[in-house]
């Protein structure tokens, strides 16, 4: 197994689930449900990809120091937490703008 490559796969996939959340984020904000499910939807695929890859990381090491850490692996530990963190708080948001435009659409009825 090349680790750069595995290690640049586990960055890339929590990069692209946090941009996908962010993306979400944006299009509730306009009120594009349907946009926001579909990248809402991406983020989970690419969150569940790279802790894929991480869990995979973890079964190798066994808890054993079998796998080297080094800086970049610290790095993309650092990018899945944050997209993690990212996401959950993003879904918050998320629903919290589609109560209040719930509301305003009652007001104006």
């Amino acid at each position: 197994m090349d680790m750069e490559s595995t290690v640049m796969e586990l960055i890339i996939n929590a990069g692209e689930a946090r941009s996908c959340a962010m993306q979400a984020l944006r299009a509730a904000k306009k009120g594009d449900w349907a946009e926001v499910d579909a990248q809402l939807a991406e983020a989970s695929a690419a969150s569940k990809r790279a802790h894929d890859v991480q869990t995979m990381l973890i079964g190798m090491d066994e808890g054993c120091g079998k796998i080297p850490v080094n800086l970049v692996m610290v790095h993309a530990q650092d990018h899945i937490m944050t997209s993690m963190l990212a996401r959950e708080m993003i879904e918050e948001l998320i629903e919290i703008q589609r109560q209040l435009q719930g509301k305003e659409a009652k007001a104006a009825a």
